[in-house]
């Protein structure tokens, strides 16, 4: 894609990367004008660029002429979370069907939880993130799962700034939050009720690598009236936890992390 840009500073690959995110933000159609508003870039270079995504199949327009996600990014980003899917969802998959709960994996990525995949169960729970979606990790089972196993710098990072109420249960006191996460440390699993979503509560357990070091979160969520059940599921998520674990082995975190956002961006 060449031509000339109007915003000096910015090559043409920046401007197309800043179209694109505009849809990870939100996987719904855009118009020219919300995409122009949303990347900060001029309608006119906009329309250019998004012409040339579309001729590619980058982008599609729907009966509405709004733009959204085209078919070949999609096909593109299958390719991004094989690495992903073959590894960690039949293992998703073998969890749910014990479960018949709705499952997920997260990584950390910076301060916050990512989701790099998930089962959805037939029982109704309020969702607050999907795959390839971000959370607090304080406010989340699996992102404090993850904490308590961290480093001291990365609990020190995470917890050091100001931290996001997301309802009124969510825990923002650094210093309860210390002690939480040394229990779950002790305990080997987090609990969390209603502190990123109300209506729901989560059970985490944490997913090492081979090397001993903390991958990620495993987690099980159930609406909240149905809190008292969250426990009997952990002897599964630990005996899921340690086949992934083995499973993930050779992955390196990083291609997980692309996969999660490649997921995220193209819906699939």
């Amino acid at each position: 894609m060449a031509g000339r840009t109007t915003a000096p500073g910015q090559s043409v690959t920046a401007r197309v990367l800043s179209i694109l995110a505009v849809f990870e933000r939100s996987a719904s159609a855009r118009s020219l004008s919300e995409i122009s508003e949303e990347s900060g870039l001029p309608q006119s270079t906009v329309h250019r660029l998004l012409g040339e995504l579309e001729e590619w199949g980058a982008v599609q327009r729907d009966a509405r002429g709004r733009y959204q996600i085209g078919v070949r990014l999609w096909e593109l980003g299958q390719h991004a979370g094989r690495a992903l899917r073959e590894v960690a969802r039949p293992y998703l998959q073998d969890l749910f069907g014990l479960t018949n709960e709705t499952v997920h994996i997260a990584i950390r990525d910076g301060v916050e939880v990512l989701y790099i995949d998930r089962v959805y169960g037939t029982r109704r729970v309020p969702q607050a993130a999907r795959v390839g979606g971000r959370l607090p990790l304080h406010a989340t089972a699996v992102g404090k799962v993850i904490l308590a196993f961290e480093e001291d710098w990365v609990r020190d990072a995470a917890l050091g700034g100001t931290l996001q109420r997301r309802t009124e249960h969510t825990t923002t006191d650094p210093h309860q939050l210390y002690r939480e996460l040394e229990k779950i440390r002790v305990q080997g699993f987090a609990l969390t009720s209603e502190e990123v979503r109300l209506g729901s509560c989560s059970l985490a357990v944490p997913v090492f690598q081979g090397d001993g070091r903390i991958f990620g979160g495993l987690g099980v969520v159930l609406p909240i009236s149905r809190a008292h059940q969250l426990e009997r599921n952990l002897p599964i998520l630990l005996g899921t936890a340690r086949r992934i674990g083995a499973g993930i082995a050779h992955i390196p975190l990083s291609t997980l992390q692309s996969a999660a956002r490649t997921r995220k961006l193209t819906g699939s």
